[in-house]
C-alpha cells in the first residue's frame, strides 16, 4: 500500500477533470482512472489491445482489469486473457463514503454527509460468483482496494426531497484504506472473517462479515468451491463449515 503514489494519482486525475467542466467531467470513470494511474503510472501500459479486446493495463506482471461491478462482463475477456498470461482483477470497495448532493439547476453542491454503511473486502463475493467457473484457473488473481470517497449525486430523484432514485454523478477517492491480494487459491482464506468461531454456519458468517444472508450463502459457496472452507455436515437445516 503506497499512500504517496495513490495521492499522486488522485491529484493527477482530478486536476485533469478541473481543467474540463469540473465535477462529473469523468463521470463513472473517475475511480477507474485514478486506480489505473495508481497501479501503473506509465500510460504507455494503459488500454492495450490483447486479441480482439482492450485491457486496462498490460505490463511485465501480466494483464490488469479494473472492475467496479458487473464481473459477468469480464467472462469473454477472461476466456482469452487467462490462456495468455496472469490476469489480475482489481475491485475497488468504498470503505467510508460521504455523499454530496448536486443541484443541476444552480450547480450548488451540498456539504458532505457521511453514509452509515461501511464497505469491506467481503463485498466482492456476489461479483466473484459471476465468474465462478474461472476462479480455479492458475492465472487468475484478485486485488481488492478499499478506499474512502466522496460520492456526488444529482438531486433528480422521484421522492419529495429528490434523493430516492437519484442519479450518481461521480465518485472522488479521498484516501487509500487497505489492499487485499488473493494471488492463489490458498489466499482465499484472507476472505474469511478472523472473528469466526471454529465451526460456523452461514448465519455466523453473515454476522462476522456484515453481509446479507443471501450474500453470506454466496460467499460460502465460493469459499467451498475454491477449497478455503469445508463442509462438516449439518446443524439443523444449515450447513456447518470450518476453515
Amino acid at each position: 500500500m503506497d499512500q504517496i503514489s495513490f495521492q499522486y494519482a488522485c491529484d493527477k486525475v482530478i486536476d485533469t477533470a478541473k481543467e474540463g467542466n469540473g465535477i462529473g467531467t469523468l463521470g463513472e470513470k473517475t475511480v477507474h482512472a485514478i486506480l489505473k494511474n495508481y497501479l501503473v503510472s506509465d500510460i504507455s501500459c494503459h488500454e492495450i489491445k490483447v486479441g480482439s479486446f482492450y485491457a486496462d493495463i498490460v505490463n511485465e506482471n501480466g494483464i490488469i482489469e479494473i472492475q467496479t461491478r458487473n464481473f459477468d462482463k469480464l467472462r469473454k475477456k477472461l476466456e482469452v486473457f487467462l490462456n495468455l498470461q496472469p490476469v489480475t482483477i482489481v475491485y475497488p470497495v468504498p470503505h467510508t463514503k460521504w455523499i454530496r448532493w448536486v443541484n443541476e439547476e444552480t450547480g450548488e453542491i451540498s456539504p458532505p454527509r457521511k453514509s452509515p454503511k461501511s464497505g469491506t473486502p467481503y463485498m466482492i463475493f456476489p461479483e466473484l460468483y459471476k465468474i465462478k467457473n474461472y476462479l480455479l484457473h492458475p492465472n487468475l488473481r484478485i486485488h481488492i482496494i478499499l478506499i474512502n470517497l466522496e460520492e456526488y449525486r444529482f438531486l433528480n430523484g422521484w421522492s419529495k426531497n429528490k434523493k430516492r432514485g437519484s442519479t450518481r454523478c461521480d465518485g472522488i477517492p479521498t484516501q487509500l484504506v487497505d489492499e487485499v491480494y488473493v494471488h492463489s487459491l490458498s489466499e482465499y482464506r484472507k476472505l474469511i472473517p478472523p472473528t469466526l468461531i471454529e465451526n460456523f454456519t452461514s448465519k455466523d458468517f453473515q454476522k462476522a462479515a456484515g453481509l446479507s444472508q443471501r450474500a453470506a450463502v454466496t460467499a460460502l459457496n465460493i469459499l467451498h468451491y475454491v477449497g478455503a472452507v469445508k463442509r462438516l455436515g449439518k446443524k439443523g437445516r444449515a450447513y456447518l463449515y470450518s476453515r
